[in-house]
């Protein structure tokens, strides 16, 4: 089975994004989502240690030590950027300002609900961050993950084993295997990745995955063109 790089999830997140949206992206593959702006469109990006408008990654002579997003990755400055204080930055989600949200997960239920914040391993410090704030207040919520753990489970369940974040709150999960919405008795299959088929990740997943098109055939691609 094909599988997208996590640029080219990035990427195929950047495309989903309406032109001129605030936008809040989360630690790992969401923070890649600023590096992979369509040229020509804008998108307004917020992170909840105080900052509207950050730009992409910052690297070599670009890095400016007192200038971090939420996960304490140097980023750069798009023009016309503000600052604010910490709890300006939570007003702004919890008052549903922000339009989309990006964001890990360790699972995403049939029903759209999100577990993010801990597992049950005794490894794991948990830490739910903003991360609560964010799946109730922001308008529409992505996912970006691995389909599958590093033991092969697929993070897509009809049930979740972890503590939830919120219920009900996701709109689409974009993976490395292709991009899926929660339809209340499965996952329906928006876009593959490559020559992966619906009847390959089945077998690897233990909730139903139906097609999205009408023809019978989900869309599949390559790569992520942006």
């Amino acid at each position: 089975m094909s599988r997208w790089t996590r640029d080219e999830v990035a990427a195929r997140i950047a495309l989903d994004i309406p032109d001129g949206s605030y936008v809040n992206l989360g630690i790992g593959i969401p923070t890649m989502v600023a590096d992979h702006v369509p040229a020509g469109r804008e998108l307004v990006f917020h992170t909840e240690n105080g900052m509207l408008g950050m730009g992409s990654a910052a690297v070599g002579d670009a890095i400016d030590e007192d200038l971090i997003n939420a996960g304490k990755l140097y980023v750069t400055e798009s023009v016309g950027c503000s600052y604010f204080h910490h709890a300006d930055s939570f007003a702004m989600i919890r008052g549903r300002h922000i339009e989309y949200c990006v964001i890990g997960a360790y699972q995403v239920t049939v029903d759209g609900d999100l577990a993010n914040w801990r597992t049950n391993s005794p490894d794991v410090i948990p830490g739910v961050g903003g991360a609560m704030d964010l799946a109730v207040g922001a308008r529409n919520l992505f996912v970006a993950m691995d389909l599958f753990t590093k033991t092969g489970d697929c993070k897509l369940v009809a049930e979740a084993a972890y503590p939830l974040t919120g219920i009900g709150c996701v709109n689409r999960i974009y993976t490395d295997y292709g991009i899926f919405e929660p339809n209340g008795a499965g996952f329906t299959a928006v876009e593959l990745a490559g020559d992966t088929t619906l009847g390959e990740l089945q077998e690897r997943c233990h909730v139903p995955l139906t097609d999205a098109g009408t023809t019978g055939e989900t869309k599949t691609t390559t790569g992520v063109h942006c």
